[in-house]
Parts: C-alpha cells; structure tokens; sequence
C-alpha cells in the first residue's frame, strides 16, 4: 500500500501552463494528490518544495502548488483528481 500512496502523492503531480495569448504570465500550478494526510507526508512535501527551489521554483513566488488530501478516504481520490484537473 505504501507504493500506491508514494505514486498517487507525487506521481499524479501535474504541472498547468496558462496559454499564451494571455497578456499576463501567470504562475504555474503543481497539483499535489495524496491518499493519506498531511501530517504523514510532512517530510516528502518538504523534500519536494526544496527539489523545486534547487530547479529555480519556488512556492508562492514563482510556482503555485494545490493540494489535495484524502486523508485514508481513497474513493474520494477521482473526485480530488477531477478537481485539480479543473483548477
């Protein structure tokens, strides 16, 4: 089980680039999808904010990142999956 939430949290990680006929750049959105609560992937959010940063991304400044925690509730997942795709 603990490979289906390491996949679903960072593998699901989608990166939307706004189209550009937009006259504003507007910030790229990571959206961030976990099967399993914050609080147990503290560590890994961290890692991944600091893998960004060494990439030149950081959050609220130059990358947006959404996420989205099912708290152990994995039917709620493809709801959680639509959305982000939506934002």
């Amino acid at each position: 089980m603990r490979r289906r939430e390491i996949i679903a949290g960072l593998g699901i990680a989608a990166v939307h680039r706004p189209f550009a006929a937009r006259a504003q750049k507007a910030m790229p959105v990571i959206g961030f999808l976990s099967g399993t609560s914050p609080v147990r992937y503290a560590p890994f959010v961290a890692a991944f904010r600091d893998g960004l940063s060494e990439a030149g991304f950081i959050e609220g400044q130059s990358v947006s990142i959404d996420y989205r925690w099912a708290e152990g509730a994995f039917d709620r997942l493809p709801q959680m999956a639509e959305d982000l795709v939506r934002r």
